[in-house]
């Protein structure tokens, strides 16, 4: 625990103080990993805490971008009150759209989930008078302290470090674990008097409302959105950070984004098969790391007998 802490005091002052001695590209790439990061950790919220098949997870981040982006170059909102209304929107999608999935469960709550998530993929991609249609929205007008690269990175660094802290404290809460015993055995839950579809919509809410603030931040620091944010091939590649850095663990989905997003980046500007070597990597890792990278670092640092408990196969989950 004390490791641990100490991690993420260095990993803190390093971020802090990134803007003072990296590269401008370097920062940009940091801040663009901490959005992304930050919604794959609200997907890990419904995926491995809830056990919930979120295919489309990426929806909510395009609803939380566009809400803000049309807020304020369609109806003229002010930048703060379109920013805000972002993660509302999404929350509200959530809303919506988990209250028909937790009717259904495994496979087929995902596919009804992808279905409805496609089809705002299509409302944003045929609507050409409000979301700007294939072309997207570029040169969202910001605030000043917004437009520079370090005001947008603070903004960054600071809205995803209060997104981890509240995310923290939802899966240590009673309402967290409670949702883990329901990913675990949801029928042992529902004996014992859980309300298993009221958890899973609630999970899905808040879910979909962090990833909102990821596609808010994503505006500040890109100033564009476009459709591709609302389809499910980044859904996918979100799922795979989630597996890359693992999915049963707190950190796992950021340093699963992190890894994806730099390979993206840097590998990606020498040739365009990067993609290449990140399914060469999942390949490794899924026969050599199954947990994940993070959950491998935590089963080497428990002790024995909680290294063996934890190789057990969980109940819920993917895998059930």
């Amino acid at each position: 625990m004390v490791s641990a802490r100490a991690a993420v005091v260095v990993l803190a002052a390093v971020l802090v103080a990134a803007p003072a001695w990296l590269p401008p590209f370097y920062v940009y790439l940091a801040a663009l990993c901490l959005v992304t990061g930050l919604l794959a950790m609200s997907l890990n919220l419904v995926l491995g805490y809830g056990g919930l098949y979120q295919f489309h997870h990426a929806v909510f981040y395009g609803i939380g971008a566009y809400t803000a982006a049309v807020g304020i170059t369609r109806l003229d909102w002010p930048a703060w009150l379109a920013l805000g209304a972002g993660p509302v929107a999404a929350a509200a999608a959530g809303l919506v759209i988990g209250f028909f999935c937790v009717r259904l469960s495994r496979l087929y709550f995902g596919m009804l989930q992808l279905s409805l998530g496609s089809f705002v993929w299509i409302v944003a991609l045929r609507w050409y008078p409000v979301t700007g249609g294939d072309n997207g929205i570029h040169g969202i007008p910001l605030p000043a302290v917004l437009q520079t690269l370090g005001g947008a990175y603070a903004c960054v660094l600071v809205t995803v470090a209060s997104c981890l802290a509240a995310l923290w404290f939802v899966v240590r809460s009673p309402f967290g674990l409670t949702l883990q015993a329901i990913r675990d055995n949801p029928q042992r839950a529902q004996v014992m008097g859980v309300d298993v579809r009221r958890h899973q919509l609630a999970a899905m809410v808040l879910a979909a409302f962090f990833a909102g603030v990821a596609g808010v931040l994503y505006v500040v620091l890109e100033r564009s959105v476009f459709p591709n944010m609302l389809f499910w091939v980044l859904s996918l590649e979100v799922l795979v950070m989630c597996l890359l850095g693992g999915w049963f663990t707190f950190s796992g989905p950021l340093v699963g984004a992190a890894l994806v997003v730099a390979l993206r980046t840097l590998v990606g500007r020498h040739t365009e098969y990067w993609t290449l070597v990140l399914g060469l990597l999942l390949i490794l890792l899924i026969f050599f790391l199954p947990e994940g990278i993070m959950g491998e670092v935590g089963r080497r640092l428990r002790p024995r007998p909680a290294r063996e408990a934890a190789r057990a196969p969980r109940a819920g989950g993917l895998h059930a």
